[in-house]
């Protein structure tokens, strides 16, 4: 004898819910999972059905883009409200933990002083503190391209000197006249710094070491916004 079907005004999804249920569900085979989360295997899509309408329950699609798609055994009515809800608990929890990445450029010239050298070496800090990935840049100029080594030498004394709280995402690399390397930050990045006092940064600056001393961005200036920015001292 077949199974009596679900009554259609019980198994109907509301009008802003896309969920393919029962006969909605136009596929030829699935995935079927049961209504205790067990594993059936892949069924025809009628055979998925006729097992859900056996056990007095709806044939819902929880999983669109699978390959067969998979469908699940419950009722529409109260055990897919429930799943849904923790379905996008999941999915709220996943984007407040994922965090922006940003991407902060320095630009240094070879024959940068030391003074230089240290005021931007504090640039890369304070960007490694705020978990943002650093984009150091070597500017090479005339004949100084004869002599890349003194760049990569400069990039690796940096990365060596930030180390704690920053490691080498992309290893020294020639880009025509430039010598281009990424740090990203280390776990133990941020961790002595005070969140509130680093909120407000510069907005879009650029560190350039030419050798002459170079005053620090005024604290007022506007706060960073996410993505890739050119920082100037």
């Amino acid at each position: 004898m077949r199974p009596r079907r679900r009554p259609i005004e019980q198994t109907r999804p509301t009008p802003r819910d896309t969920t393919r249920i029962n006969d909605a569900i136009r596929v030829s085979r699935v995935r079927l999972i049961d209504d205790d989360g067990s594993q059936l295997g892949i069924k025809t899509t009628d055979e998925a059905r006729e097992y859900a309408y056996g056990k007095n329950l709806d044939l819902v699609e929880v999983a669109a883009q699978a390959d067969p798609p998979v469908a699940k055994g419950m009722d529409y009515g109260m055990d897919y409200g429930k799943y849904k809800y923790e379905q996008e608990q999941k999915a709220k929890q996943a984007r407040k933990h994922q965090m922006q990445i940003q991407v902060k450029e320095i630009k240094l010239r070879p024959k940068i002083g030391i003074h230089d050298y240290n005021t931007k070496k504090g640039h890369v800090e304070r960007f490694l503190n705020q978990r943002a990935k650093v984009k150091v840049t070597i500017m090479f100029r005339g004949r100084e391209q004869t002599h890349p080594e003194r760049g990569r030498d400069l990039l690796l004394r940096l990365a060596d000197d930030v180390k704690e709280i920053g490691q080498i995402e992309s290893q020294p690399l020639q880009d025509g006249r430039n010598m281009v390397m990424l740090l990203g930050p280390t776990k133990t990045a941020g961790v002595k710094r005070d969140a509130e006092g680093e909120d407000t940064q510069v907005s879009e600056e650029e560190v350039q070491g030419d050798g002459q001393r170079q005053d620090p961005a005024p604290a007022g200036d506007a706060e960073p916004q996410p993505g890739e920015e050119v920082v100037e001292a």
